[in-house]
């Protein structure tokens, strides 16, 4: 699948799905936070919540999605449900893999001038 293929929100949701996600570790997460430009996020929502998630660091993922939604309130989203956002909430194993990839073609985007991260 392609950056063309798939729709940019679509990109931006499931790299900040995968971030939230229980089934990566919190140095995992901080790591892609860190290789990720915060400017391929286009909706200002999605950067925002890519910001908090950033700022949060290495955390576990169940204190992260404690503590994002006030603090995405806090920036001016004072209808933010991380709920609705994230849904569905559970990933699965099968679909962790397809939102990595997102992850991917947004590193891709964040270094549009070095070598891709993947095939």
């Amino acid at each position: 699948m392609t950056i063309e293929s798939a729709s940019r929100p679509l990109l931006e949701r499931n790299t900040l799905r995968f971030l939230c996600s229980v089934l990566i570790k919190g140095g995992t997460r901080g790591e892609i936070c860190r290789l990720l430009d915060p400017g391929v996020f286009q909706d200002p929502l999605r950067r925002v919540v890519f910001e908090e998630i950033r700022e949060l660091g290495s955390i576990d993922s169940r204190r992260l999605r404690e503590l994002l939604p006030a603090r995405v309130t806090n920036r001016g989203f004072p209808d933010f449900d991380l709920k609705s956002f994230l849904a569905p909430q559970e990933v699965s194993e099968r679909e962790i893999d397809e939102l990595f990839e997102s992850a991917l073609q947004l590193l891709d985007l964040s270094h549009p001038d070095e070598d891709t991260f993947h095939d």
